[in-house]
C-alpha cells in the first residue's frame, strides 16, 4: 500500500514539474486549438506581466483577440508590433485579418504593400493581398498578386489555389489547368482539394467545347501555344466525352507527345511527375483520385473497389513524398 501511495505521489509531482516547465506559448497554443480563447488569453496576458517585450507571446495574444472576435484589442496589441522593427511576415498576416475583419480596406492595402516591400519574396502576402483585392472585387490585379506570389515563391499552394479559380472564371483555358494541378500537389488533402479538382474536370470540358481551341487563347506565348497544339493533336479520345478514362488516355498521350517534342525546351515539374508516375504504373491511379470523385463519385468508388491493390500504392507513394516546383519554369 505504501508504494501505491508513493507510485502515485511520484506520478503527481511529475506531472506537475512538466506542466509548469511548459512554455506560456505552448500552454497557450493548446487552449487556442481547443477553442478555449479566454484560458488562452490568460495564460498569454499573465506570462506578458512578467515579460512585457515577448515578441512572439504579443503575435499569440492578438491572434487569440482575433479568434474571439475582439477586433479592438487585437489591433491594440498588434498595431505597434507592425509599426516597430520587430515585424515579421506573420505579424502583418495578423494585422490583415483584423484589418478586414472590421473593413479597413484602405488601411489594409497601405500594411500590405509596406509588407512586400519589406518580404518581397513572401508567398503568403502575396496571397493574402490578392484576397483583400478580390474581396474589392479587383479581379485582375488580385490575379497579378497571386501569379507574382507563384514567381517569388513557387511552393506556397495559397496563390495556385486562388489564381487556378480566377482563370477558371476568364476565357483561360490552360493556366488554371496547370495551376489547379500544381496546387492539388502541394496541398493534396484539405477542405479545398475538392473544390480544385471540380474545376480541373469543368476545365478539360471548356478547353475541348470549341473545335478551334486556339481561339481566344496567348499563342504568343510558345509554351501555351505548344500545349494547345499537343492537347489538340489527341482530341479525338475524349470524342465521347470528358471522363477519367478518357481524361487517363488524353493526358498519358499528351506526355508521351511532349517529352518527344518540347521537354528540353520547357521542362515542367508537374509533366515530370505525370511521367514518373506513369513508369510506375500509377498514372492512372493518380488521374482517379483527381477526376474520379468530381467526375462520378459512384463510379470512382467502384474503380476504387475493384483496383484497391493499385490506388492503395498510389496513395502510399503519394503521401511518401513532397512536390516541389524548382526554380526557372516560369513560362508568363
Amino acid at each position: 500500500m505504501i508504494k501505491y501511495f508513493l507510485a502515485i505521489s511520484l506520478t503527481l509531482i511529475t506531472t506537475v514539474a512538466v506542466t509548469a516547465q511548459e512554455s506560456p506559448g505552448k500552454t497557450a497554443k493548446a487552449f487556442i486549438r481547443q477553442g478555449d480563447y479566454n484560458n488562452a488569453i490568460l495564460v498569454l496576458n499573465r506570462a506578458l506581466e512578467t515579460d512585457p517585450d515577448n515578441f512572439s507571446l504579443k503575435k499569440d495574444l492578438a491572434f487569440a483577440y482575433y479568434l474571439q472576435r475582439d477586433f479592438p484589442k487585437a489591433m491594440s496589441v498588434i498595431r505597434p508590433i507592425v509599426e516597430s522593427n520587430q515585424a515579421d511576415i506573420q505579424s502583418y498576416q495578423i494585422l490583415g485579418m483584423v484589418y478586414k475583419a472590421v473593413d479597413e480596406k484602405r488601411d489594409a492595402e497601405r500594411m500590405y504593400r509596406a509588407a512586400i516591400r519589406k518580404f518581397p519574396e513572401s508567398g503568403v502576402l502575396y496571397n493574402d493581398y490578392g484576397e483583400l483585392l478580390w474581396s474589392k472585387n479587383d479581379y485582375v490585379p488580385a490575379s497579378k498578386q497571386w501569379l507574382k506570389g507563384i514567381q517569388t515563391d513557387r511552393n506556397y499552394p495559397g496563390n495556385y489555389y486562388n489564381v487556378a479559380k480566377y482563370y477558371y472564371m476568364t476565357g483561360d483555358k490552360v493556366w488554371g489547368l496547370l495551376y489547379g494541378e500544381i496546387f492539388l500537389n502541394l496541398e493534396s488533402y484539405s477542405q479545398r482539394t475538392p473544390e480544385i479538382k471540380n474545376i480541373l474536370v469543368e476545365g478539360y470540358k471548356k478547353l475541348f467545347s470549341e473545335t478551334d481551341m486556339m481561339r481566344g487563347q496567348d499563342t504568343k506565348n510558345e509554351f501555351v501555344k505548344t500545349y494547345l497544339e499537343i492537347s489538340k493533336a489527341n482530341s479525338q479520345v475524349v470524342n465521347q466525352g470528358i471522363t477519367p478514362d478518357a481524361l487517363t488516355a488524353l493526358r498519358t498521350r499528351f506526355i508521351l507527345s511532349w517529352y518527344d517534342k518540347v521537354s528540353t525546351k520547357f521542362p515542367y515539374r508537374l509533366f515530370d511527375y505525370h511521367k514518373q508516375l506513369a513508369k510506375a504504373g500509377l498514372f492512372d491511379a493518380y488521374n482517379q483520385w483527381i477526376f474520379g470523385a468530381a467526375g462520378n463519385l459512384n463510379q470512382f468508388q467502384q474503380w476504387t473497389s475493384t483496383h484497391s491493390e493499385e490506388y492503395t500504392r498510389f496513395t502510399k507513394f503519394q503521401r511518401s513524398r513532397v512536390f516541389k516546383m524548382p526554380e526557372g519554369q516560369w513560362y508568363r
